[in-house]
């Protein structure tokens, strides 16, 4: 499957998703046996930890087909560059889908400002380069998803494979994925 297929499969999985024809789900005990043979996904979703974005289901996929990668805000670090490059130079994934969505807590924690305690913080202050006072949360965490989609284009490695990234946004009222 190439970059554009794999997009494709996950347009017309989130279209079953919003219209609420997902497909039916086969008994997992065959296709578990044939996946310890090992994972072929056809995308990697970066996407925020948020439990109302949950990729396998909003794009109508099944075990095996995304290598789903999560965490508040869906921010790009180390350890997940080192997951992207994984997935896209051993596995062989084309295509790498940043998903950003509404109403995001981290988004909005970076907007307010104020002091965050702990390890937040850390995370706001990945997204804080893509805030801009001007617009709503949505529209940040839109323009955090381009930025961090961004990062991930100018990877070494992603960029040598020729892997495709795309950004997304995710309206959790709708269902609908909006590609940026």
């Amino acid at each position: 499957m190439d970059s554009q297929q794999a997009l494709d499969q996950l347009k017309t999985g989130n279209a079953r998703f919003i219209s609420g024809t997902i497909t039916p789900k086969d008994d997992y005990t065959e296709l578990r046996e044939n996946l310890t043979a090992g994972q072929h996904p056809f995308a990697v979703v970066l996407c925020c930890s948020d439990s109302r974005v949950a990729p396998e289901i909003i794009f109508d996929q099944k075990l095996g087909d995304l290598f789903v990668i999560r965490n508040a805000g869906n921010v790009v670090d180390e350890d997940v560059l080192g997951s992207i490059e994984y997935a896209v130079e051993h596995l062989g994934t084309p295509l790498v889908v940043v998903l950003g969505h509404s109403c995001c807590g981290a988004v909005t924690a970076t907007c307010e400002g104020g002091e965050l305690p702990g390890h937040i913080v850390d995370i706001a202050q990945r997204i804080r380069p893509a805030i801009s006072t001007g617009c709503c949360i949505d529209d940040n965490a839109k323009r955090h998803a381009k930025r961090m989609a961004q990062l991930i284009e100018d990877d070494e490695i992603v960029h040598h494979v020729g892997t495709q990234v795309v950004s997304a946004f995710y309206d959790i009222r709708s269902g609908k994925v909006e590609w940026l």
